[in-house]
């Protein structure tokens, strides 16, 4: 697991070398398949590896975002994969923040952002996978999903008398539910990867405390009062339930296709670097390239830039 600074280090890379710089970053974050895990113990939300404070952290988030914009651009070019992010996070996480900072110098034509809310009548009139494949990225785009497809073992097993609304089978509901749903997502997102689209998952990890401030500051500060719902002081009963849920999430849905990333988001400059990190390694890994020209198109390339100069 992620540690405090072990040797001085303040987060400067060596010149050339930011793709080891990155995966040294985020390599702690990462859930091994096959990894039983449990919260808070195996992953601490309150750690920022060896960057000791937002300051150390500031370049790295900019070399991030900057680099991230430049595979962007690789990506849409190529045109032939595309990228899904699945952020996922208890209330007051900091999910928007963390995509409106690491998402900052994107082209916003490539990027799609959907967040999902309760499911409508008619969602709910097909699978529960139905909504979420109809906003998969297009090839040569980024898409990201503010909170998921984990949504449905996440917060509908927290309650399962959301099940009861889904209209599923007698003959579903008397399996394991939950076994089920972690098989079919796995092989889901596998029917991606297979086909061209990076999966990257992200889990912002808040502890309870810090959860508690947030939302006190949402109640006493007037530019934050409409992000605060009675319904976030609810859930919040269910802490316990969730961290179990989200245990047995990480330990049967990170796959070496498609790995969980647990983010420590006490520090949101942290949980921002660490976001950027994950993605744009996803990014290097796939390393898309701009389309390069053959001869014949070279020439003509090269007859209408004449063309153009005699004018």
């Amino acid at each position: 697991m992620p540690s405090k600074p072990r040797d001085g280090r303040h987060g400067g890379d060596a010149p050339g070398a930011p793709r080891d710089r990155i995966a040294e970053l985020i390599a702690p974050l990462r859930v091994r398949p096959g990894t039983k895990v449990r919260l808070p113990r195996d992953f601490d939300p309150g750690d920022t590896g060896d960057l000791v404070n937002k300051g150390a952290g500031t370049e790295l988030l900019q070399r991030g975002v900057a680099m991230l914009a430049e595979y962007q651009a690789r990506l849409a070019a190529e045109h032939r994969r595309g990228l899904l992010v699945v952020l996922q996070a208890l209330d007051a996480a900091g999910k928007d923040g963390t995509i409106r900072h690491v998402m900052s110098g994107v082209n916003p034509q490539g990027v799609r952002v959907h967040s999902f809310k309760v499911p409508s009548a008619e969602e709910l009139d097909h699978d529960y996978l139905w909504r979420y494949g109809w906003r998969l990225p297009a090839r040569g785009e980024i898409a990201i999903f503010n909170r998921s497809h984990y949504e449905e073992v996440l917060v509908v097993r927290v309650h399962p008398e959301l099940l009861d609304k889904q209209k599923l089978p007698p003959s579903v509901r008397m399996r394991d539910v939950w076994d089920h749903r972690f098989h079919t997502i796995n092989e889901f997102e596998r029917h991606l990867s297979e086909n061209g689209f990076r999966i990257v998952k992200l889990f912002l990890n808040v502890s309870k405390d810090e959860q508690r401030k947030r939302l006190l500051q949402r109640i006493d500060r007037p530019e934050k009062n409409w992000k605060f719902s009675a319904a976030d002081l609810r859930e919040r009963q269910f802490w316990d339930d969730y961290q179990r849920a989200y245990g047995d999430m990480l330990s049967n849905t990170s796959t070496e296709w498609a790995p969980w990333y647990v983010i420590p988001a006490d520090h949101k400059w942290f949980a921002r670097i660490a976001a950027a990190a994950a993605i744009v390694h996803a990014l290097m890994e796939l390393d898309p390239q701009f389309p390069t020209l053959d001869r014949r198109a070279r020439d003509e390339l090269t007859r209408l830039r004449s063309a153009l100069e005699q004018e």
